[in-house]
Formats: structure tokens, sequence, C-alpha cells
């Protein structure tokens, strides 16, 4: 049984409806990034990052997986397959794939901001006043820029036992997620699935970029590599 690993970044989710909020300007919904993404911007303005989260979140719940999801989901059945996202939604799990590695957290749990390993699952909105066990405000269990991505040692522990890795929808420039491709192997094939690929086919051994949209690409990489094995 092959080892597949697949990271995947926004424009899986974009095709299901999930606004990625980032502005071609940098802004996310008109805020500076650090307003509503950082500890110091929470410290600043609770209220404003709740508010933004909380629109996410509703957002979320009203939206479904598409075929790119449900076809990683389907590569179960004959694959040990891994999922390393990005992305902070659900629709992975709600496609039906089982092991699922959230680099940047979950935007359907909160957490406390006296111990972040407590965790709650969580639904509706995040107010001032909803409080852990022990009478802390509860957070987003959203990793924040600045904040130390915790699940990054299982990615990479993952991505350098893949027989084949597939990216989708990320333009790899984000760090430290941009860096796990070079965990791979030399001779682990690389797909590359995105519409505006921001890799050249020179930058890897092994790889092959197909340059559409997830809801496409994904197919069309699954059949080409299973009629290889």
């Amino acid at each position: 049984m092959k080892k597949i690993v697949v990271l995947t970044g926004a424009g899986i989710s974009a095709e299901s409806g999930i606004n990625t909020f980032r502005d071609a300007d940098g802004l996310w919904e008109g805020h500076d990034i650090m307003e509503v993404a950082s500890p110091d911007g929470f410290r600043r303005n609770p209220e404003l990052v709740l508010d933004f989260y909380n629109k996410r979140r509703k957002q979320l719940l009203e939206v479904k997986p598409n075929t790119a999801h449900h076809a990683l989901a389907e590569l179960q059945e004959n694959h040990d397959v891994i999922i390393v996202t990005q992305n902070v939604d659900d629709l992975h799990e709600r496609a039906g794939s089982k092991n699922v590695i959230h680099l940047h957290g979950e935007l359907l749990k909160a957490r406390s901001t006296f111990d972040k390993d407590l965790l709650y699952d969580w639904k509706k909105d995040i107010c001032i006043g909803d409080f852990c066990e022990h009478n802390y405000q509860l957070r987003p269990h959203v990793v924040w820029f600045g904040e130390a991505v915790p699940m990054m040692d299982n990615a990479i522990a993952a991505v350098s036992q893949a027989d084949i890795l597939m990216v989708i929808g990320t333009s790899m420039q984000v760090y430290p997620a941009a860096g796990l491709v070079n965990y791979a192997g030399k001779n682990t094939p690389v797909y590359f699935i995105d519409p505006s690929p921001s890799i050249s086919g020179d930058s890897l051994p092994n790889l092959t970029i197909i340059a559409e949209k997830a809801t496409t690409g994904v197919p069309r990489a699954i059949s080409h590599f299973q009629n290889s094995l």
C-alpha cells in the first residue's frame, strides 16, 4: 500500500466557496493581517479578532466539500493517505478523509488563553466572556503570525515517508509550510496542482505540474499516478 501525502492550501477550499479573505493588497477584509491574526492584535482588540473569525466560522458551516476533497478521501480505499493542510476548515474531514494534519489549527475549535492544550469543539460564535474552566477567555484554535506551528514535526515526518507527494491549491510561499516539499525523498514523485503554479519544472526532481484548479486537477493527477503504480 503506497503512502500518499497531500499538502493542501486555500485553493482547494476556495472552490467550495470559502473566501480566502486576503485581498490583492494583502489586507484581510480591509484589515491589516497583524490586526486580526496575531497575538498582539488579539490583546489590543479581542472583539475585532473574535468577530473576524466568527464570520469565517459561519461561512464554513454553510459550504460543502467539493469533488477534489472527495477524490482525496476515496484514495484511502487503496492507499495510506495523509492530508497536511494549511486550511483551518473541516472540509477534508467532511469528505471522509481520516488522517488530517492541521498545520494552522481548526476553525471549529476554541482554545483557552490559559492553556493552549485546553480545546473545545465550537460551532457558534466565540464571544467576550466565553471562558474555559479556569475562567480564562477562549480564542480561536488558529495559529496566528508569530506563533509556533505545533504540528510541523508531524508534517515533516509524513512528507519524508511519502511514496507520492501532492501539492494542491497553495503558492507554497508561506513558511514554514512552504519548506515541507524539501523533506520529500529525491525519488518521490511530486504533483503540483494549481491554476497559477508558482513553481517551475526544474525546481524539483520528478515534478509534474498540473496547471488547473483542484476540482479538475486532482482527479487528473490521481489518474496519472494510479496508471503508473
